[in-house]
């Protein structure tokens, strides 16, 4: 897993979007800046608010002309009860497989160092 560094161009992708269409990085680069996020599971506690978030400050980013990508390896039927349920306003993407996860370094076990308290 190589992760990438500031300056790197990011790896291209196509992935399905909740509705089950296919959204390509490279075509979406063409309408201006491009936010990618991504998040283990949907409807998780921390997942939610994190789309939350992305979802209440969307004007804001719409007028900068960012676009919002979530990508999680969740499948398509899940990403659009999430997205329903949560009435976001921004694509998500199943990468069921990690491709593209591993594509930018962020899949792969997780590692925390706890210190005693004492």
């Amino acid at each position: 897993m190589n992760t990438l560094q500031v300056g790197d161009n990011a790896p291209q992708f196509s992935l399905n979007n909740q509705a089950g269409e296919t959204i390509s990085l490279k075509e979406v680069l063409t309408k201006g800046p491009v936010l990618v996020y991504f998040y283990p599971k949907a409807s998780t506690p921390g997942c939610t608010v994190q789309a939350q978030g992305l979802r209440d400050i969307k004007a804001q980013l719409d007028g900068l002309n960012v676009t919002v990508l979530g990508i999680s390896p969740d499948p398509v039927a899940k990403l659009a009860k999430f997205s329903d349920k949560q009435q976001l306003n921004f694509a998500l993407l199943s990468d069921e497989d990690h491709a593209v996860a591993d594509g930018f370094g962020v899949w792969g076990e997780k590692k925390f160092t706890l210190d005693k308290i004492a």
